[in-house]
């Protein structure tokens, strides 16, 4: 399996097949809404804003599996976000990034770049760059800013 065979549901219920992202480069991030890392939302959206236009998009993925601190629906969700963060970047459904019902998209992930758990994620806010070709690159702890991300997302646009 390679990135762009996985398909996930967005916040408003359709379907979007990331086959639809080839060629951009990927910030993969699963969010949640009442966590101490939720105003790396405001950078992940000034990164948006920034490379957007270059081929670089973010991809949100609200889990409630790290102390229940995205209990809201995808409304909910997505209101608060465009509320709070002005986030234009696409927000999918709410999912599991860890054990058996974890989203298939994040069995990849983890299994092409293992963390300081191995291949489970730590926390909200864990990142996962992707290259235009698809290629995980990296993997940031959850407390990364988002600004220090930056050139890394210019190096792999650069390419």
């Amino acid at each position: 399996m390679a990135l762009y065979d996985f398909s996930a549901t967005l916040n408003n219920g359709k379907d979007k097949k990331l086959s639809a992202y080839k060629g951009k480069v990927l910030l993969i991030v699963n969010t949640a809404s009442r966590c101490g890392n939720t105003p790396q939302y405001q950078g992940l959206q000034e990164l948006y804003a920034k490379y957007h236009d270059r081929g670089f998009e973010v991809l949100a993925f609200p889990c409630n599996q790290f102390g229940r601190q995205e209990p809201g629906s995808d409304e909910d969700i997505k209101s608060f976000c465009e509320l709070n963060y002005g986030v234009e970047f696409p927000l999918f459904s709410k999912i599991e990034v860890n054990g058996d019902d974890a989203h298939p998209l994040y069995k990849f992930l983890k299994s092409e770049k293992t963390g300081l758990l191995g291949d489970s994620i730590k926390w909200n806010f864990t990142k996962f760059l992707v290259d235009k070709q698809g290629k995980v690159i990296e993997r940031y702890a959850p407390m990364t800013p988002p600004a220090r991300i930056a050139s890394d997302i210019e190096r792999q646009l650069a390419k």
